[in-house]
């Protein structure tokens, strides 16, 4: 099943199962409410919240709060400095509410006015310096994105200007954190741009190719004369998995399916063109098209034989993939084989060797909510955390499983409580949930590049459903009325034959 081409597809057609999780989200008891306490730290309790944070100290969890409090308790002071849990979770939700510049600037306000940054002397000011620079370091290395907008760096430099003057040191430091932001924008920009040059290419659909299935086998090139090593494959497309993992930012998860909450009386934070969901949406295009690829490579050879050899090259590259931890790849591949114009080809599928196709498709059964895929992922991620090089720590999801958990959680949990409060609690587990992902994007893919074999993948032409329909018919001819009918008006529109 190829992935819808638009963010607000995405999430139509992945009705499941509810995790026990996300089943304990919508049916808990009434939240505590954390509104009256001025200042107490907030604690969480999963200390694999976010890549970032380590072992948290005990307490009560917060569950619910005004959006004051809860920005009350981001602002550092001289003695206190949230848990770099909380700073995540709060970063990453709190653009439901409240649009980033407005909130850097309630912050700012709140630091000048409890600091007296203005009167305070040089010694206080020390002391609360390095809390708010470290702040400022984490908003600027997890959300560089949100810095785009003019108004988040003018209050980045008006905070700066205040604190840096008491102390040479700052000025260097602070100096770092704008360089290192400045690439990360730098890079965001070209990724950006590179994605949309990828996806031009990719878009060539050519069903006309058809016609090349009667002619000699140089004419039209295919993967087997461009790569014929399983693993040599699943390693250049874990370089273009990875590629897209890394443009895409923490907040797209949340702005992706961002709604009108009947308990919240303001105005949604950002408009359908300002989700900024780009990149997100790119990765579900190169899904997509990964799925068509394969389907257009078993479609197109004019022979049986070689129809089976190719679908015996992807079973190898899917379970090649299984073994890195590529599950997104191992999944496109999968779908694309089990596309109709692919799966009726029965004299093609009888004379290849399935025994491992069945396997792998037992791994990624949806029963159960994917409970195979999931126990695997688990494994992965073990293997992650332990692992002592690069090949180890691989782990790329299933991505529509992912977004269909984050969709579940969102859908079925309000952002505000009837009282007016936010739902932290919910955005606890979203923060859970998108940091574990923000930890495996960051690998170093270890395989070297294969230029020639990843400008193939970005271009190599794929047909349309319809040519796809063609390419099988030609191949093996329409079994019953229904199919020849089809295969009749195909040839006329396609083809121009009757």
């Amino acid at each position: 099943m190829a992935f819808a081409s638009t963010t607000a597809a995405v999430a139509a057609p992945l009705r499941g199962e509810l995790s026990s999780k996300e089943r304990r989200l919508r049916q808990r008891r009434k939240p505590r409410d954390h509104s009256r306490h001025h200042r107490s730290p907030l604690r969480m309790t999963d200390p694999h919240l976010c890549p970032l944070s380590s072992c948290l100290a005990d307490g009560p969890p917060i569950t619910s709060a005004s959006l004051d409090t809860l920005i009350q308790n981001l602002v550092p002071t001289a003695d206190y400095y949230p848990e770099k849990a909380y700073v995540f979770a709060f970063l990453l939700s709190a653009r439901l509410f409240i649009p980033p510049s407005e909130l850097l600037a309630r912050v700012c306000e709140l630091c000048i006015k409890q600091q007296q940054l203005d009167q305070s002397p040089l010694d206080m000011v020390r002391k609360f310096g390095p809390k708010i620079l470290q702040l400022l370091k984490e908003w600027t290395e997890t959300f560089p994105s949100d810095f785009r907008d003019e108004k988040m760096v003018g209050h980045l430099e008006d905070i700066i200007h205040r604190i840096a003057a008491c102390d040479e040191a700052y000025w260097k430091t602070l100096n770092q954190v704008l360089q290192k932001l400045n690439q990360r924008l730098v890079l965001m920009s070209q990724g950006e741009e590179s994605s949309l040059k990828v996806s031009v290419n990719a878009s060539s659909i050519s069903d006309k190719l058809v016609a090349f299935k009667t002619k000699p086998p140089p004419i039209q090139k295919d993967i087997l004369s461009i790569c014929n090593d399983p693993y040599t494959l699943a390693q250049q497309l874990t370089h273009v998995e990875l590629e897209h993992l890394s443009h895409i930012g923490p907040e797209e998860f949340v702005q992706a399916f961002v709604q009108k909450d009947p308990l919240d009386g303001t105005q949604p934070c950002f408009s359908d063109q300002k989700k900024k969901t780009s990149n997100l949406e790119a990765y579900v295009r190169w899904f997509n098209r990964l799925c068509y690829l394969v389907a257009t490579e078993i479609c197109m050879p004019a022979k049986k034989k070689q129809r089976a050899q190719v679908i015996e090259f992807f079973i190898d590259v899917a379970r090649e993939c299984f073994n890195i931890g590529n599950f997104n790849s191992l999944m496109a591949i999968i779908s694309g084989m089990n596309m109709s114009p692919v799966s009726r080809l029965k004299k093609t599928w009888g004379k290849a060797k399935t025994a491992k196709f069945f396997i792998l498709e037992h791994q990624m059964d949806p029963t159960g909510n994917f409970y195979n895929y999931r126990t695997a992922l688990r494994g992965a991620a073990h293997r992650s955390r332990t692992a002592n090089s690069n090949r180890e720590k691989i782990v790329i999801p299933f991505f529509s499983l992912l977004i269909k958990d984050i969709y579940f959680l969102n859908e079925g949990c309000a952002n505000r409580l009837p009282n007016g409060h936010v739902n932290f609690e919910k955005f606890v587990e979203l923060a859970r949930q998108v940091g574990e992902f923000m930890t495996w994007k960051q690998v170093e893919c270890p395989f070297e590049e294969d230029r020639a074999i990843l400008h193939y993948l970005h271009t190599a032409p794929v047909f349309s459903e319809d040519g796809l329909y063609l390419a099988s018919y030609e191949s093996e001819s329409p079994e019953n009325q229904v199919e020849k009918d089809r295969w009749k008006a195909l040839r006329s529109n396609v083809l121009g034959k009757t």
